[in-house]
C-alpha cells in the first residue's frame, strides 16, 4: 500500500511540469497546500487532471486540489473515503468502488517520495522501519491516480462546498529493490504516456494498459528514516533525512511507533 508520501513541490513549479492549461488552484477560495512531509489520507493533496470539454470551455488539463481517500459517487456520507486511499492495478478496472472512475476520471498525483515500513528484528523484540523512496535523481514521482466527484446533497446547489472532489493512489506489484521494503508501490506513469492516461477520452483497456507500464524499474533509493514519521503530528524535512547509524526511534514515543495502516 501506499499510506505516506511527500508532497513539497510549490504550485507554479508543478503547473510548469506537467504543461497545465489551467489553474483551478489559483480560482479557489481555500489556500493552496504548502509543503507536505507526512501526507496522509484526508489531507488536501495536488492533483492533475484532464477534464472534458464544456459548453464554456474546451478540454484542458487542470491543477486542483482534491481530498486523499476516494469517495464513490455512490457513497452514502464522505467518511468511507478514508478507507480508500489506494487502488490495486490488477482489480482497479473491476472493482464497484474504482472501477467508473478508472474509466474516465484518472489523474496524476505528483510526489517527492512516499514511505514505507519493514518489519525488523532487535534480538526478541520485532519492530517496523520507516524508508523513504524517492528517485536518485531528485525529480517528481507522478503517481497514478483516480478522481471522483461527491455531491454533499446537505449543500444546495450552488455552494461551493457542493460537490468534493476526492482521489486515490494506484499500486501495483513492487520491483525487487521497492519489494525488500514492502510487496506493493505506487504506480508511476512517466511523462511520454501522461497524455494517454489523463484523456478522459480514452476508455478501452488497450490504451490504458500501454500507460500502465509494470512498476518503475531503477531510478529508486530508499533510506531508513526516524520513527517521527509514523505520527501525523510530525511534518518538515527532517522526516525525510536518512538516518545516520541510528535505529529509527528518534523522535517518537513508543506509543507513536506504529505504521500508517494502524493510525487510520
Amino acid at each position: 500500500m501506499c499510506g505516506r508520501f511527500v508532497s513539497a513541490r510549490k504550485r507554479l513549479e508543478l503547473l510548469e511540469e506537467f504543461g497545465v492549461e489551467r489553474d483551478r488552484v489559483a480560482a479557489s477560495p481555500d489556500p493552496e497546500p504548502g509543503p507536505d512531509y507526512n501526507v496522509a489520507p484526508t489531507k488536501r493533496i495536488y492533483a492533475v487532471v484532464e477534464r472534458p470539454a464544456r459548453d464554456d470551455e474546451p478540454q484542458a488539463r487542470e491543477l486542483r486540489v482534491v481530498r486523499w481517500g476516494l469517495v464513490p459517487s455512490w457513497a452514502k456520507d464522505a467518511s468511507v473515503g478514508s478507507r480508500m486511499i489506494n487502488a490495486r492495478a490488477e482489480t482497479v478496472a473491476v472493482k464497484p468502488a474504482f472501477r467508473r472512475a478508472f474509466a474516465k476520471r484518472r489523474c496524476i498525483i505528483p510526489a517527492d517520495g512516499y514511505y514505507e515500513w519493514q518489519a525488523i528484528s532487535d534480538g526478541e523484540k520485532k519492530r517496523k522501519q520507516p524508508y523513504f523512496i524517492h528517485r536518485t535523481d531528485g525529480g517528481t514521482l507522478a503517481f497514478a491516480g483516480l478522481y471522483e466527484l461527491w455531491r454533499d446533497a446537505s449543500l444546495p446547489d450552488d455552494h461551493e462546498r457542493a460537490w468534493l472532489w476526492t482521489a486515490a493512489i494506484i499500486t501495483t506489484q513492487a520491483t525487487d529493490e521497492v519489494g525488500q521494503i514492502h510487496d506493493r508501490m505506487p504506480m508511476v506513469i512517466t511523462p511520454e504516456h501522461w497524455a494517454d492516461w489523463l484523456d478522459p477520452d480514452h476508455t478501452e483497456p488497450s490504451q490504458l494498459q500501454a500507460a500502465m507500464l509494470p512498476a518503475m524499474t531503477g531510478g529508486l533509493t530508499s533510506h531508513p528514516v526516524s520513527m517521527a514519521v509514523n505520527s501525523v503530528r510530525n511534518n518538515g524535512p527532517d522526516l525525510i533525512e536518512a538516518l545516520a547509524g541510528g535505529d529509527g526511534s528518534a523522535g517518537a514515543s513508543a506509543g507513536d511507533q506504529r505504521p500508517p495502516g494502524e493510525l487510520f
